[in-house]
């Protein structure tokens, strides 16, 4: 059951309270064990009561019912061939969640972690994200079980090839535009495109984005993610006196999203004292040097434990989920879902933190939310702070379809007015449907909106 306070047995808050534990509990029967999935649509469902109450007529056209179940889920079957000549095969994944405003849009994800579950969680929030850039884009997402690391370049490309082989048949410039994701970085990006002009034939740009600068990419891309949730946690901060300028931040991870957050951070005046990878953390009390990181993870693939060799005061620490131990007053986990659990909460109020921006995707659990909530936390959400990256693919589109290239500061300028107004729509949303300052419903009910509206536009499809 999800619990939310409630009013009158007979008011419509009651009757939407009824309605949307009726829509979760269908879902959680027609999918069990799909744990992360449950989670993500429990969250956001619990947040739309007050727009569900207000608005019969969600209620009234199945919108729910129909926003909780993908329009499609393919997975296929991934045969590779290893250094040694050794066949070995994976399973891909593609959801194509919602499409009411526009061709399904959604990274790749390569990670032994990858399940239905972790693919369907995150092309669900990408609905609302996608939503939220005022893009004209739909929610997908997708991957495999892969896992890219200690892989040789040839065997990544024979994997990826392969993957696009399969994946081809249900992409397009028009119809579902894949990006990146953990694992799948601009090498990956490369190898898919090669293999999808390859089969496709002609100069597909808009298929895929992410792509290298020389062959449609563009500039921004790569920092678009940690940039944004930068920009995004700088309006929250401000609204309530507060600032970079002098905060002490821990930011886990060191992809990409990691480090162009910690980039974008320091040059606001901020100092990162810790990052990690799914192996330990590093904590320099003097601060973290971010081109050190920036060459270990982007170039030279190395673990984070290599930084403390050529900044002998940095401290190299064994299991990642403790970085949150550290004192900060600015929390960025960047890395992956439910990295902060209820006792990392707890241990980050108790160390005084006084915000919180989600760079990952669903990074905090429910419990961990209502405690930083309860205790005054500032609490940027997921799908608000990091949607700078899809806000990037989408002028990434939008720049391939016209075959022209922006400039870096033009595209770092639009990321910066497209996050100060998704940090607007999700304040006025809260504010107009009584509950002022809670971002977290903000974003949602925000995002929920429009794509609900054009669903109602669109008939029973």
């Amino acid at each position: 059951m999800i619990v939310v306070p409630t009013l009158d047995a007979d008011s419509n808050y009651n009757k939407a309270l009824r309605y949307i534990d009726k829509v979760y509990e269908e879902l959680v029967a027609r999918n069990p064990q799909e744990p992360e999935f449950h989670q993500a649509v429990k969250e956001i469902l619990a947040s739309l009561l007050p727009i569900l109450a207000a608005e019969p007529k969600y209620q009234d056209q199945a919108i729910l019912e129909r926003l909780v179940e993908p329009e499609r889920l393919i997975t296929f079957r991934v045969p590779w061939t290893d250094d040694h000549g050794k066949v070995r095969v994976n399973r891909g994944y593609r959801v194509q969640f919602n499409s009411s405003i526009g061709p399904y849009k959604g990274g790749l994800r390569f990670h032994p972690s990858v399940n239905a579950s972790i693919i369907k969680f995150l092309g669900f929030e990408q609905i609302f994200k996608n939503a939220l850039t005022g893009q004209h884009i739909g929610g997908g997402k997708g991957g495999s079980d892969f896992d890219p690391k200690d892989k040789s370049d040839g065997e990544i490309m024979r994997f990826a090839q392969s993957f696009m082989t399969e994946l081809q048949n249900y992409i397009g410039p028009d119809e579902d535009v894949p990006a990146g994701d953990i694992g799948v970085g601009a090498r990956e990006i490369g190898y898919l495109f090669g293999q999808y002009k390859r089969i496709r034939g002609g100069y597909p740009a808009g298929v895929l984005t992410g792509k290298g600068i020389l062959y449609g990419g563009s500039q921004a891309r790569t920092e678009a993610t940690g940039y944004g949730a930068v920009y995004f946690v700088n309006e929250m901060l401000k609204e309530n006196h507060l600032s970079l300028q002098g905060s002490r931040i821990i930011v886990s991870g060191s992809g990409n999203v990691a480090i162009y957050a910690m980039q974008k951070a320091e040059q606001l005046g901020a100092k990162v004292v810790a990052c990690s990878d799914s192996a330990g953390y590093i904590y320099d009390e003097n601060g973290i040097h971010i081109n050190t990181v920036r060459r270990l993870k982007e170039v030279e693939r190395k673990r984070i434990s290599e930084y403390v060799k050529e900044h002998p005061q940095a401290v190299y620490f064994q299991n990642s989920t403790q970085i949150w131990r550290i004192p900060c007053d600015i929390a960025l986990p960047c890395a992956t879902q439910n990295e902060i659990d209820e006792v990392m909460a707890r241990t980050l109020i108790a160390n005084g933190v006084k915000a919180v921006g989600e760079g990952a995707n669903m990074p905090s659990t429910i419990e961990a939310i209502h405690l930083f909530q309860e205790a005054g936390v500032l609490f940027a959400p997921a799908k608000a702070a990091n949607a700078g990256g899809v806000a990037v693919s989408a002028l990434e589109m939008a720049q391939n379809s016209m075959r022209l290239s922006w400039s870096f500061a033009e595209v770092d300028a639009k990321l910066h007015e497209i996050m100060g107004n998704i940090y607007r729509q999700s304040m006025d949303a809260a504010q107009q449907y009584g509950q002022p300052g809670n971002l977290l419903v903000g974003a949602n009910i925000a995002g929920f909106r429009i794509v609900a509206e054009a669903m109602l536009a669109e008939g029973v499809i």
